[in-house]
């Protein structure tokens, strides 16, 4: 037995330097030293053995396993180290070859505008203001002056969440302004931008969902010719200081009186093309003087306050900003548009 042990030996020491992989090794292993391994059939054998022999014949298969347990862990050594070497190798780095370059992302042509606008009005002394874009029909229509019997409220042009017609998504930015309102006396001046949904068909100038910036100055005093020179300075910055304005009159329930506000053509510089449909302006947003019954209803005394209001589309910002002929493009994320910008 003791010449077996030694053979033993000798063949384990044998196979385990042919060893080229992680798995033959653990095969070997297995062979070797595993509970059904060679090493322990041998042992299993001892009880034939006379009871002198057996101290040392077990002193011996003792030694060999250590042998054989120390070189496996010496050839496990030996294959990782071949392994990383490897890896090094193949995944090698020349730290000399130049880097790639680097695409940077940047603001969407809307954020940019946006925030050249909110940048005007913060140096003209509003605040900015947010509020909930699924909104209660108290404060987008009933605050605002818009009775039940208003086309805005027909399930055909608002998007309603619940059958009582109590709360949809908003159509403006203007119950923000009801909401300050409520909440804060005058002086007051805020602009409210967000996100605002009609059922409007997709279109070269229309969309469900668009943005907007209201605005909204309410003190002693305040007149229709504040709201003519704060707008006139907004287009200014935004479109040039020779850029012309124009005041028509017009109708909302919740301004009186109230008009709509034209900008001189960016593109044709008022003498008519296709992006002002010829005539020279192009219709950039709706104001007024905050209609007494808004006032009331919000607990500020009309007697003693004025204030006006607007309401801005930021996406014909947008186009008139950059002559834009389609605001489809502002929202399909066409890299060889945006990267324009």
């Amino acid at each position: 037995m003791k010449e077996r042990l030694e053979q033993l030996k000798e063949e384990a020491i044998s196979a385990l330097n042919t060893v080229t992989s992680g798995q033959m090794l653990e095969l070997l292993r297995v062979k070797y030293l595993g509970k059904k391994g060679e090493l322990t059939a041998i042992l299993k054998q001892m009880g034939s053995l006379p009871a002198e022999q057996r101290p040392t014949v077990g002193q011996i298969a003792n030694r060999v396993r250590t042998i054989i347990d120390e070189a496996i862990a010496k050839k496990s050594s030996e294959l990782e180290e071949m392994s990383m070497a490897n890896r090094l190798e193949s995944e090698a780095l020349d730290v000399t070859i130049p880097g790639g370059e680097f695409q940077f992302g940047h603001r969407h042509p809307m954020t940019i505008v946006l925030d050249e606008a909110k940048d005007i009005f913060i140096g003209m002394g509003f605040d900015i203001a947010e509020g909930p874009e699924v909104e209660l029909s108290y404060y987008d229509f009933d605050k605002l002056n818009i009775p039940i019997t208003h086309p805005a409220r027909e399930w055909t042009d608002t998007f309603y969440t619940t059958q009582d017609e109590s709360v949809h998504l908003r159509c403006q930015t203007s119950p923000v302004q009801v909401r300050v309102m409520e909440k804060k006396r005058p002086p007051i001046r805020v602009i409210s931008p967000g996100r605002v949904y009609r059922k409007d068909e997709v279109d070269a100038s229309h969309s469900p969902m668009f943005h907007q910036i209201e605005g909204l100055v309410v003190d002693r005093g305040v007149t229709m010719g504040d709201l003519k020179g704060t707008l006139n300075l907004l287009v200014s910055r935004l479109y040039g200081e020779n850029t012309k304005t124009r005041f028509r009159p017009h109708h909302f329930p919740f301004t009186e009186p109230s008009c709509e506000v034209d900008v001189q053509c960016v593109v044709c510089g008022g003498s008519g093309c296709r992006t002002c449909k010829q005539s020279g302006w192009i219709e950039l947003l709706g104001a007024g003087v905050v209609h007494p019954k808004v006032l009331a209803g919000c607990g500020i005394d009309p007697d003693e306050y004025s204030g006006f209001a607007f309401g801005i589309g930021l996406e014909r910002m947008t186009m008139l900003r950059y002559g834009i002929d389609d605001m489809r493009l502002l929202f399909e994320n066409d890299m060889r548009f945006l990267n324009q910008f």
